[in-house]
């Protein structure tokens, strides 16, 4: 099979990518395209690539209607094996029973990829687009080198990528989407002099689409250990990896990591049987009410979650995909497989980039000049108010510019526009600063000029002269403060005025200090003389507050002797009690062992007495 395929580097392609991208901007500017009704636009699904003899080519019906299309594009592709029912799913995104071909033999119906544009149900102003491809592993084929190439052209053109398999998800159905794998030897980002240099699969993951799986005729429990979990769920733990380093668990974890590396968005549906086996060929013509409920319910969760979720087809650098654009896509890819080049579409559009972009900066300052015109009367009261006049200018204009640039994606013409803008504002600001400077010193004569008079005549010469000066000066530059129309140049040319009679505010600084030093002295004095006063009494404070403690400290020793002698008291008594029933208990115990001794002789001596009775021998009493 041949790998090279898609994205790699510059040449007639990439030339051809280039027109074709130059050609959808120039609609784009003409505003006056019509885009078609989408009854109109399409019926019925028509084949967009015809696989014909193993052979990809374009049908020129179907690529003309998907060029008329100058709205954002959502686009959404189907892959999966052949007879899994992937035509019935995508007739369901199109709100309609037929059109995609639903067969229930064991031949393959739908050959190469066939497109269906609709109106986007959930999103004005949006065309849906159904892509829907032909079985992968058909035994008619020649080979499964179509396959990857189905594979590689559904990803590249689809913002949402449908993968449908049967029953469950297992290692078969993760090999088959292994090809993912594979595509990572047929992409090429961008170009490099170096063909080593091996792309950051950050880059690649930024052209993969959303991935939703959809698992038809699920027959299994949606259970682990014992727990329910949800069709996501359930998908995430098919994608878990296994610990180990052989090459069993390699080849295992090996398409569990690509799928997860490449399609970081994932979803999962289950759907089950629609009916019974005999009804399956007519299921087409079937309706709701002939289908299982839960499969109805299923198949509209499904419908609403792309409805809801799928995105516009965008390209790296936030470029909205229109049906131009996408049809520039697909007749790059589509040459990149028959001749087996390695197409750039960085290369391709960075020539376009400059083009549109420098024309969206020269618009962009064209719309600033002429708001500022409108709006600008100089010199204007504040700076503030010349500085919100740019800033609402130069954010229209940014406006103008993001609107029509294309892929600016370091922001260098964006930069430069801001340069330029702010070179404007610098012109302006100086024009504003020569306007108001005269306007400001002919106020200052008019308002501080009673204010010289009055210090030429000695009125400030006094003690607490220097104060009343400062605030005759702060009434004075408050009233220059409330004068409107004084410029941007009012808070300048007033600190200059000020600065050059600092010398005869130190002067009045000066009578008025040696007026006032004794003043302060005398202030001083009694300032110390009342924190003395304040120092005794917080210590006489203190000592009351000692003697108090040491009041209540005695007090409680007292209370704690007194307590401490009661309780011994109460413990010799106690010890007392204890001792004489102690000495009781011990006399009852001698008296018990005496009593019982006595006993035990008395019945010795009767005993004894009972033994002698026979005989006349004398007895001796002991």
């Amino acid at each position: 099979m041949d790998r090279k395929l898609l994205l790699g580097n510059e040449g007639e392609n990439g030339r051809s990518l280039l027109v074709c991208l130059s050609a959808f901007q120039a609609n784009k500017k003409q505003g006056n395209v019509l885009d078609m009704a989408s009854e109109s636009l399409m019926a019925e699904p028509l084949c967009l690539i015809e696989n014909t003899n193993e052979q990809f080519t374009v049908n020129e019906e179907a690529v003309q209607i998907l060029s008329a299309i100058t709205q954002p594009v959502v686009v959404v592709a189907i892959v999966g094996l052949y007879r899994t029912g992937k035509s019935y799913l995508m007739n369901k995104l199109a709100g309609k029973k037929k059109g995609f071909s639903v067969g229930s033999t064991v031949q393959s119906h739908t050959k190469g990829i066939w497109m269906w544009c609709v109106p986007h149900p959930e999103k004005p102003d949006h065309t849906l687009v159904l892509l829907d491809t032909e079985g992968l592993g058909d035994v008619e084929k020649a080979d499964d080198s179509n396959d990857i190439k189905s594979f590689a052209l559904a990803i590249l053109l689809s913002s949402t990528f449908v993968y449908n398999t049967m029953s469950k998800i297992d290692q078969a159905s993760m090999d088959l989407l292994n090809n993912v794998t594979e595509l990572t030897d047929l992409l090429r980002v961008r170009t490099s002099p170096d063909p080593d240099v091996g792309e950051d699969a950050a880059d690649l993951v930024s052209f993969f689409p959303d991935l939703v799986w959809t698992l038809r005729d699920f027959f299994l429990d949606l259970q682990i250990d014992g727990q329910l979990i949800t069709a996501d769920e359930y998908l995430e733990n098919s994608l878990k990896l296994k610990e180990g380093d052989d090459q069993r668990t390699q080849s295992y974890n090996l398409p569990r990591k690509c799928i997860k590396k490449f399609f970081p968005t994932r979803k999962c549906f289950i759907f089950d049987s629609p009916t019974d086996l005999k009804k399956i060929s007519q299921l087409e013509t079937l309706s709701d009410d002939d289908l299982e409920p839960l499969f109805v319910q299923q198949v509209a969760e499904f419908c609403s979650y792309i409805f809801n979720h799928s995105m516009t087809k965008t390209l790296p650098g936030g470029i909205k995909v229109n049906g131009p654009f996408l049809e520039s896509l697909l007749l790059t890819y589509i040459n990149a497989i028959s001749r087996g080049d390695l197409p750039c579409m960085e290369n391709a559009v960075l020539t376009l980039t400059q083009k549109e972009n420098t024309a969206a900066v020269q618009k962009a300052i064209a719309h600033y000049d002429q708001q500022m015109s409108q709006k600008v009367q100089l010199p204007t009261e504040t700076l503030q108010e010349l500085l919100d006049l740019h800033s609402a200018s130069q954010r229209e204009a940014i406006e103008v510019f993001m609107k029509d640039s294309f892929k600016d994606v370091d922001q260098k013409f964006q930069k430069e526009l801001e340069a330029l803008l702010d070179a404007k504002r610098d012109d302006f600001c100086k024009r504003n600063l020569e306007a108001s400077s005269d306007l400001c010193s002919a106020l200052l004569q008019d308002i501080f000029g009673p204010l010289e008079e009055a210090v030429k005549q000695g009125t400030y010469s006094k003690p607490g002269g220097h104060n009343l000066y400062l605030q005759k000066t702060e009434e004075l530059k408050a009233k220059y403060y409330q004068k409107p129309r004084k410029g941007i140049q009012a808070e300048e040319v007033l600190q200059k005025y000020l600065k050059s009679k600092e010398s005869v505010s130190a002067t009045i600084l000066q009578t008025d200090q040696a007026l006032t030093a004794r003043e302060e002295e005398m202030k001083e004095a009694r300032r110390q003389e009342e924190a003395a006063r304040a120092e005794a009494e917080r210590l006489e404070a203190v000592q009351r507050e000692n003697q108090r403690l040491m009041e209540e400290r005695e007090r409680r020793h007292q209370e704690e002797v007194r307590q401490m002698e009661m309780n011994r008291a109460r413990m010799l008594e106690e010890q007392q009690r204890a001792k004489e029933r102690r000495l009781q208990e011990e006399a009852q115990r001698l008296n018990a062992i005496h009593q019982a001794e006595q006993a035990r002789l008395q019945e010795e001596l009767r005993r004894l007495q009972q033994v002698s009775r026979p005989s006349n021998d004398d007895c001796i009493l002991l």
